[in-house]
């Protein structure tokens, strides 16, 4: 398609305001660590935010897991998998999986489960260092319906741009509840390859959702980079919408953001804090105090952060307001994460 072809099919058929319903596509915004290693024995948040690593059963792969300064043309940052440990011995339940997980009051406008559904343009830039086959999943988890594609790595940056059908049947949860994953199988075992590849949608056959997978575990030799990840309506692929870091930056803090607070003693001497939670959050977050700061009295002291009377609080507040007790200082301060994660 010509960039003119690109430009009207762009303005015909994109929804106004943001197109993409990706959040931190382009891998700008890496809140809680830049790199970790080890990654494999279980699933979590690590690096780039919003995008999570899924593993299932137990396998002796492990990868290392960046925000890497090594984007294709345009793009400053892109993720990057290493492999350090790798697993030739499948077994049949096994998964390594990047996804991110959207609510379903941000699917609407692909209208599924109506006679008006529309498709799902899924594009990305990838690149690894040698040829392999992966999948892209769509995972409708309100209707246990998927589909799935497969692509191509190649040794040099490539687009990927995959066309996904429309489904009228199911819809999405209007909330701010899990309702859609978008997978992308990097190794599998047998559960989930031994069928044949389900490329409509379709009620959820293991079997068929990741046939054709290479396995990213087979050798320590093999890397995968992935940026300029795009999900938008229709079936045509459009360039990918940047947004500021300041725009990105504040879509991630709606799921995981980082606190500062300091801790006094009230007048009937119970410590307490408090501090606004800006942006608002997805949900009430789960909080984890990191480390304190300097104490009049004990310093270093641990502290269990909890939301202390939030029964009494209405819903909008319980997410801007949050409350810890800090039981062993006159004074104190911590810094930690609050975390309302899909």
């Amino acid at each position: 398609m010509t960039s003119k072809a690109r430009q009207l099919a762009q303005s015909a058929s994109a929804p106004e305001g943001r197109k993409n319903v990706v959040t931190n596509g382009a891998m700008n915004v890496a809140q809680r660590s830049t790199s970790v290693t080890g990654i494999g024995a279980s699933a979590g948040y690590f690096t780039v935010d919003r995008f999570n690593i899924n593993v299932g059963d137990t396998s002796a792969g492990r990868l290392t897991m960046t925000q890497t300064a090594d984007g294709p043309s345009g793009f400053a940052n892109c993720i990057k998998l290493d492999c350090t440990t790798a697993d030739t011995s499948i077994a049949a339940g096994e998964f390594l999986i990047l996804e991110q997980r959207f609510e379903g009051q941000d699917l609407q406008r692909f209208m599924k489960g109506t006679s008006d559904a529309k498709e799902y343009a899924v594009s990305f830039y990838v690149k690894g260092n040698a040829s392999a086959t992966y999948v892209v999943e769509l995972f409708d988890t309100d209707n246990t319906r998927q589909v799935s594609k497969t692509f191509s790595v190649t040794t040099s940056w490539t687009r990927v741009e995959l066309t996904f059908p429309a489904d009228t049947t199911g819809a999405f949860t209007d909330d701010n509840a899990q309702s859609l994953n978008l997978h992308i199988f990097l190794h599998a075992g047998s559960n989930f390859t031994s069928g044949t590849l389900s490329q409509t949608w379709t009620s959820n056959t293991n079997a068929n959702r990741a046939v054709g997978v290479s396995s990213f575990f087979s050798s320590t030799d093999n890397t995968f980079f992935i940026t300029g990840l795009q999900m938008e309506v229709g079936s045509v692929v459009t360039e990918f919408e940047h947004r500021s870091f300041g725009e990105e930056l504040a879509l991630c803090q709606r799921y995981f953001q980082t606190f500062s607070a300091a801790v006094g003693r009230t007048s009937s001497g119970s410590p307490f804090g408090t501090f606004d939670i800006r942006p608002n959050m997805r949900a009430q977050p789960s909080a984890t105090r990191l480390a304190n700061a300097v104490s009049s009295q004990e310093a270093g002291t641990t502290v269990t952060p909890s939301f202390a009377n939030a029964s009494a609080l209405a819903a909008e507040a319980i997410q801007k307001v949050f409350y810890f007790n800090d039981t062993g200082n006159d004074s104190a301060g911590g810094v930690g994460t609050l975390d309302a994660e899909l």
